[in-house]
């Protein structure tokens, strides 16, 4: 429920944020944007693995095929390259080009946490080094650690290796994430592969645009915690005139585009099998949005994510595909009629993702923690 209080900004409870946040992602009702607009849209698919992003465009489109996405990736309009969060993300070519310098402040970050491993190492002959290595020749991560070893036989060589990585765009090039033919990472650089010079960085003031029009209405420490960035107040503050705002139950600060979707919280929200590591459940620093208090946590185990379930908008449970069954993993009760919905739902799936294979769809014991 929206509430209103007397002088202050109106309040958004969690189903609210909800049914927001799934409408700009695509997930209360099926898109028909191409596969690339999807991606333009949604500021990047979180890729740690291959096949999520794939899994995320058929949660999200009408008419998405596999092939439309890998077919992006082989003519390099998008891209596989570590960026928010120091994680790989699937961009398209501009916003590969566009992103990553302004995330560049993070990734400097992170070779600090390496410093001890690379005392003496000059970082500007490293970054010069490393960039005719893989513009010379795709290379993976072990053949740039050994060359890079040649000059600097002191240092650590996972160090050297990171912190080329941090210094540099550096892309994953194909075969690499194209469905069905995905093989070891190999590397160069994007100005490189793109046959085309990079970009100053952005203002921070348009991609808080962008980010709001994907996930808000959001806070100033959602966005922070979807881009690895710090110290993004001002950027809010310039854009306050711009903006409306809301508060969240808490009492948190919440911005959002005047003219952005905040549909009925009572709308529907069908069932949506989304994939490990879904930018839907990371791109919050409260992500009660999605994640019920009672299940936070429940879709990780260590260092493992699972892929996820929606009913009703919410995180219900987990799913994996086997060798001749998708199984569902309920956290709590389901009733006939979402039972039946989510079966619907993933019988559809399985039609875009792996159509002329036959499996079982099973629910399996509820997961309990």
């Amino acid at each position: 429920m929206t509430k209103t209080t007397s002088g202050t900004a109106p309040v958004l409870d969690a189903r609210a944020l909800n049914r927001a946040t799934l409408d700009r992602q695509l997930l209360l009702r099926r898109s028909t944007l191409s596969a690339e607009a999807a991606v333009t849209h949604l500021v990047g698919l979180q890729a740690q693995n291959v096949k999520p992003p794939y899994y995320a465009l058929a949660a999200r489109l009408d008419a998405f095929a596999p092939e439309q996405l890998s077919g992006l990736m082989a003519e390099r309009r998008v891209v596989r390259i570590v960026t928010l969060r120091s994680t790989i993300h699937t961009h398209t070519a501009d916003d590969c080009l566009a992103l990553r310098p302004l995330v560049q402040p993070a990734r400097d970050r992170e070779i600090g946490i390496f410093r001890k491993g690379l005392v003496g190492v000059d970082l500007d002959r490293l970054a010069a080094l490393a960039r005719d290595l893989v513009e010379a020749e795709p290379r993976t991560m072990r053949q740039l650690r050994e060359a890079l070893l040649t000059e600097w036989p002191d240092a650590d060589p996972q160090a050297l290796a990171i912190a080329a990585r941090c210094r540099l765009p550096l892309v994953q090039v194909t075969p690499r994430g194209l469905w069905g033919r995905s093989s070891q990472v190999a590397l160069t650089t994007a100005e490189h592969w793109l046959g085309r010079a990079g970009e100053e960085a952005p203002a921070p003031d348009t991609v808080v645009l962008r980010y709001l029009a994907a996930f808000g209405p959001a806070s100033v420490k959602d966005m922070q915690t979807w881009s690895g960035l710090t110290r993004l107040r001002a950027a809010f503050e310039r854009l306050r005139p711009r903006l409306v705002t809301f508060r969240d139950t808490g009492g948190v600060e919440l911005f959002d585009l005047p003219d952005a979707p905040r549909p009925d919280p009572g709308t529907p929200a069908p069932p949506r099998f989304l994939p490990e590591f879904d930018n839907l459940l990371l791109s919050h620093a409260d992500r009660t949005r999605v994640v019920p208090e009672e299940y936070r946590g429940r879709s990780w185990q260590g260092n493992l994510a699972y892929s996820t379930l929606l009913v009703d908008g919410f995180l219900a449970g987990v799913w994996k595909l086997e060798e001749d069954a998708l199984v569902v993993e309920p956290f709590g009760h389901f009733t006939k009629a979402q039972r039946d919905e989510v079966r619907e739902e993933a019988e559809r799936m399985l039609a875009v993702m792996h159509p002329g294979n036959a499996y079982d769809i099973r629910f399996g014991t509820v997961v309990r923690q």
